[in-house]
């Protein structure tokens, strides 16, 4: 039979999600070892076994840095990719070394098998994104535990993640507007741009649909709380242009989401070019944008870390010319980042 281009393509962008669900699956997972015991080769991770309903089966880490944090620091969430450590992804990409710099908790959601396989968060469902849902509801959850328990400042609560981490941490950003002042995406996805696992793969392999920033924002509204009329979190988006697991045209859509949740005209933005092969693209004022998204040169799926960094290179962080632990630090306005 003769096949149309319309069917051709449609084959074509399915073969293309398959082969990107099988470079997720297979990739290189922890070693079997229990989760406790992986943790506790981290100093000052630990596991908080109650911290509510944890309607999304998630477990809670917590890195408490050996100078005590003060009362009224800021809270940091971190969320790892697929098949990734929490504890040792928090340590690879530089997260608990500046948290020991600035005297800082770190909220460290992990996922279990027994939710996904492949060890990521579902970022792509319905019911484990939107406000009151899911995992997002436990993640919320931790939070409000970690902060309670650090006395941490409710309006400098910050979250960022690494792909499936990275779509998760934009997930939450739109279900809880009101908690977090900001956050970070590296290797990404923009929120509602899948409601199932087959949409997801097809969309990391190519980014879509192709709608305007009204609808885009109109998808992320969808997750959070009716009728929200509150400042939206500031966002810093990284991407590889050598990334070819997650399609990096996503962090396209993703700004163009967050300029519409936040008004911003179209185009708004300024580039420069902080390092050789580094490309950063500001929103807003350039002196305190609202958003910032930057590419850099070569970096493929992974976290960029700088060579000064006190992380670490491994299968998902990479040495780059510049630093995301540090840029999204200075970006969110932590001080001493």
């Amino acid at each position: 039979m003769k096949l149309t281009r319309a069917m051709r393509l449609g084959r074509r962008g399915i073969e293309d999600a398959m082969r990107a669900a099988s470079a997720v699956l297979n990739a290189k997972l922890p070693a079997p070892t229990p989760f406790a015991a992986r943790a506790a080769e981290v100093p000052g991770v630990m596991e908080v076994p109650a911290f509510g309903s944890n309607p999304g089966g998630l477990k809670m880490m917590l890195y408490a840095p050996p100078s005590t944090p003060r009362p009224g620091a800021p809270l940091i969430v971190v969320l790892h990719g697929c098949g990734q450590d929490a504890a040792e992804f928090a340590t690879e990409s530089g997260w608990l070394a500046l948290a020991d710099r600035l005297s800082l908790p770190v909220l460290l959601p992990a996922q279990t098998p027994e939710n996904n396989r492949g060890g990521c968060f579902n970022w792509f469902r319905p019911i484990d994104t939107r406000r009151g849902r899911g995992e997002a509801v436990s993640i919320r959850q931790m939070v409000t535990e970690a902060a309670t328990g650090f006395r941490s400042d409710p309006r400098r609560i910050f979250v960022a993640g690494l792909s499936a981490g990275g779509s998760m941490a934009a997930a939450l950003l739109a279900s809880y507007p009101d908690v977090f002042a900001g956050g970070a995406v590296v290797a990404g996805l923009p929120v509602g741009c899948a409601d199932d696992m087959g949409q997801a793969f097809a969309r990391m392999s190519h980014a879509g649909p192709n709608l305007s920033g009204a609808e885009w924002a109109d998808k992320a509204r969808e997750r959070g709380p009716a009728g929200y009329a509150g400042v939206w979190p500031r966002l810093s988006i990284w991407r590889g242009d050598a990334d070819h697991t997650v399609d990096p045209a996503n962090s396209d859509l993703l700004a163009r989401q967050w300029a519409a949740l936040h008004r911003l005209s179209r185009p708004s933005w300024t580039e420069t070019e902080p390092a050789a092969g580094v490309r950063r693209r500001v929103w807003g004022l350039p002196e305190a944008p609202i958003i910032e998204m930057w590419t850099v040169a070569g970096l493929p799926h992974a976290w960029p870390i700088g060579d000064s960094d006190e992380g670490r290179a491994s299968q998902w962080v990479r040495e780059a010319p510049v630093s995301a632990t540090n840029e999204i630090a200075r970006f969110w306005g932590l001080a001493q980042a």
